[in-house]
């Protein structure tokens, strides 16, 4: 929409900013304020980024009130609050925003999200619109009135309570898939305060459609949601497990090396895998 200039800033491994890399691009980039997206949660692996290094990283560099920073919350700001170890995301920082979406965690039966920011940014886009006598606050001109009373009807029949033990199920569920993934020798990556698991990516394509995979390079994913149950888990990694195996054997290909997308320490390929080795 503004036409700004862009620039990528590299990740790490688990897939959250890289502060050093983020560093030495704002410096060569001193004389323009900073516009900067922070991730609460990437889309393929669930990293998080870390916003109060951001913030001081900003801030040495001579960026003290000359930079705006937008918190991505899609999926996993939602369940950020229900987390007592997880760090907050809070106006009491020198944030403008934050937005969440009300299709993914919550399960809003219609695409829709929600933009919270400061009322001085608000101030700026808002019109007056006379036929409707009221304030129009949109970038477009209009949303959608059903959305606001699905996320409404939603947030008050769970309440804090019951969206705190569904945040708590789907980590309990997501670290169980990835110690299954391991136990059978697939490769296999979680974050911490994450629910999406990634692993490397199936060989079979029929799998892959029949489960809805999202795949990139050479790994998967699997998004750990409310109504995910132990026993689907169950089914999807045996599944997963025996169609690895078949292929391998009767096509003889190797399990893929995915170090550069997981880490060493999670890559269980015939190099990296300690048991394949000593097997």
């Amino acid at each position: 929409m503004y036409r700004v200039e862009c620039v990528k800033i590299d990740t790490l491994v688990s897939g959250e900013m890289n502060c050093t890399d983020f560093k030495s691009k704002i410096l060569r980039n001193l004389g323009k304020p900073a516009i900067v997206n922070v991730n609460i949660g990437t889309t393929v692996k669930g990293a998080i980024d870390d916003l109060d290094r951001i913030i001081k990283t900003l801030e040495k560099c001579g960026f003290r009130d000359r930079f705006y920073i937008h918190c991505d919350g899609a999926l996993a700001g939602l369940m950020m609050p229900f987390i007592k170890q997880a760090p907050k995301v809070t106006f009491e920082k020198p944030i403008g925003s934050v937005s969440v979406s009300g299709h993914k965690f919550i399960g809003c039966p219609v695409p829709c999200g929600v933009v919270i920011t400061r009322l001085d940014h608000v101030k700026v886009l808002s019109t007056d619109v006379e036929y409707l006598s009221s304030r129009d606050a949109t970038i477009m001109g209009s949303r959608n009135g059903h959305a606001p009373m699905f996320l409404w009807y939603t947030l008050n029949k769970k309440g804090y309570r019951g969206i705190r033990k569904e945040v708590q199920k789907c980590l309990r569920n997501a670290h169980y898939l990835t110690d299954r993934l391991k136990d059978m020798g697939i490769s296999a990556y979680l974050n911490a305060l994450s629910s999406t698991v990634v692993f490397e990516r199936p060989h079979d394509e029929a799998f892959v459609h029949k489960w809805q995979l999202a795949c990139e390079g050479s790994i998967a994913h699997v998004v750990v949601m409310p109504n995910v149950n132990v026993e689907k888990l169950d089914d999807f990694v045996q599944e997963l497990a025996a169609k690895r195996s078949s292929l391998h054997e009767g096509k003889g290909l190797s399990v893929s090396c995915v170090e550069k997308d997981i880490g060493l320490e999670n890559c269980l390929c015939g190099q990296h895998n300690k048991k394949s080795r000593i097997a």
